[in-house]
């Protein structure tokens, strides 16, 4: 069975719907309708010290799986292979002193090889810290010393830029705009608030309500498109 174009439209809606609705149980990510968004970040304890929430209003950058730039903003950061990584494992960028070019942060290679690397930790600054744990060789006692890898970097966009996103988490920046970026704490961006998770920036109920709306609307329409079949076979009935 065709659909004429306006029952399409209604299809479309339904499925940017629900994409909604699926973003709002997605740690950090932002709604694809305006009219469902939330109207302040929140964000959850947490007891994991490479978890923080970003500013209001800013993005962490990483590589995507091809390389590109990207940018979300969940703060769910760990360690693999010596680098930090958000929770898809993509890698975050940082500057190792504010004036240097954005790199991927990594722990030294001699301490990550040597399990050297303890209590990790992301400071307010956006600073990845370590405590390093090493034998001094000319007295043999163990000497404990803290090693900042680099600081996270945070990216805004301006006003009413509309990034692309598929899934609400990874997002690319619009051809032609260029973010600004910076550091957390430098006086153009807030602190970072470590131990914490930020939530879906979709509020849930609206989202929902939405949902049915776009529902209810495809079934007014079918119920026309029934209609107007059943008046077509009636008249052709009388013609025969």
């Amino acid at each position: 069975m065709l659909l004429n174009p306006a029952m399409s439209a209604a299809l479309d809606r339904i499925a940017e719907r629900a994409a909604d609705v699926r973003r709002a149980f997605t740690p950090g990510a932002l709604p694809r309708n305006d009219d469902v968004a939330a109207a302040s970040d929140r964000s959850d304890f947490t007891l994991d010290p490479l978890s923080v929430a970003p500013p209001e209003g800013a993005y962490f950058i990483v590589r995507d799986a091809r390389g590109r730039t990207s940018y979300g903003r969940d703060g769910s950061f760990g360690i693999a292979q010596g680098r930090l990584v958000d929770a898809r494992g993509l890698p975050v960028m940082g500057r190792t002193r504010p004036d240097a070019p954005l790199q991927e942060l990594h722990l030294d290679a001699v301490d990550a090889e040597l399990g050297r690397a303890q209590d990790l930790r992301i400071e307010p600054d956006g600073s990845l810290v370590y405590t390093r744990n090493a034998i001094d060789p000319r007295t043999g006692k163990r000497v404990a010393s803290n090693v900042i890898a680099g600081r996270i970097a945070l990216a805004r966009f301006p006003a009413a830029s509309r990034l692309d996103s598929a899934d609400g988490r990874l997002f690319y920046a619009p051809e032609g705009v260029s973010p600004y970026t910076g550091l957390a704490g430098d006086g153009t961006f807030d602190a970072l608030t470590p131990m914490r998770r930020a939530h879906s920036r979709v509020d849930l109920d609206v989202s929902l309500l939405r949902l049915k709306d776009a529902y209810t609307a495809f079934d007014a329409l079918a119920a026309a498109e029934s209609a107007k079949g059943h008046f077509v076979k009636a008249a052709m009935d009388v013609v025969k």
